[in-house]
């Protein structure tokens, strides 16, 4: 039972793998609640600025809830909507996560992939919504989030059908960030994540609180917050650390630019 979700730690970034290959790393009720112990901890980690999400083997990211278990083991009203253990522990982390989705991402398991704040996929890579065929509502946010990745028509698309939508299609409607091999997806998301981390912590945070505040929110409201966090981090602002800040940036710049 242990090794359900094998965690990894490697400076700052944190790489948790959802370890049930023969079960397709199905969300299991153990699974689900060690998910949500684990991204707390990783929440109090100040050490951890990044967190990766992938499955074992190269079959499957997951297949999201267990449904031989939930014959016997349903889910439960509070396992659903955005109290959900699961999605609190997400949206509580307030840290960038990663989805390396290595395989196929369904119902359960494509909203797990998308409640993080990048998906790259392996060429492996299928993803479905299948719950209306299952007969379950989403309750972890498919109905809101994917519309707002890749559009209301192929959201419906996804969700009246369940048909599944490999990792080419899923790259051109812009659910993920790039498609890889399977032996480059991980290493490919630990430079990623690297970059990620190598940036001011504390304005990282606010800026992904702006962009994801403000999906949530109006234009005009979303400017606001933006507005307000943007104050708080100039009256931060350390000037006598900036001229370093700036040569290092510059030298950045430089070596991208070639």
């Amino acid at each position: 039972m242990d090794d359900i979700l094998l965690i990894e730690r490697d400076d700052a970034v944190a790489t948790l793998t959802l370890n049930r290959p023969k079960q397709m790393n199905a969300l299991s009720v153990a699974l689900r609640r060690r998910l949500g112990e684990t991204l707390d901890e990783l929440r109090r980690d100040d050490r951890i600025a990044v967190v990766i999400v992938t499955g074992a083997g190269e079959k499957a990211f997951t297949a999201g809830v267990d449904l031989k278990e939930m014959e016997t083991a349903p889910l439960t009203a509070d396992e659903l909507g955005p109290d959900s253990p699961v999605n609190r522990a997400l949206h509580a982390l307030g840290k960038p996560t990663i989805a390396a989705v290595n395989g196929y991402a369904v119902t359960g398991g494509l909203e797990l992939a998308i409640n993080c704040d990048i998906l790259v996929a392996s060429t492996n890579a299928r993803f479905a919504d299948t719950h209306a065929r299952v007969g379950i509502v989403p309750g972890w946010g498919m109905s809101q989030l994917l519309p707002r990745l890749v559009g209301p028509v192929r959201a419906r698309y996804m969700s009246y059908t369940g048909n599944y939508v490999d990792a080419a299609t899923a790259k051109d409607w812009g659910l993920v960030l790039e498609v890889l091999p399977p032996a480059e997806l991980l290493p490919y998301c630990r430079r990623l994540a690297a970059e990620i981390a190598s940036c001011d912590r504390a304005t990282l945070a606010d800026v992904r609180q702006a962009i994801n505040g403000g999906l949530e929110t109006t234009l005009a409201e979303g400017l606001r917050l933006e507005g307000r966090l943007s104050r708080a981090a100039t009256a931060r602002f350390d000037r006598a650390g900036f001229a370093a800040t700036r040569g290092a940036v510059m030298s950045r710049g430089k070596e991208q630019s070639g």
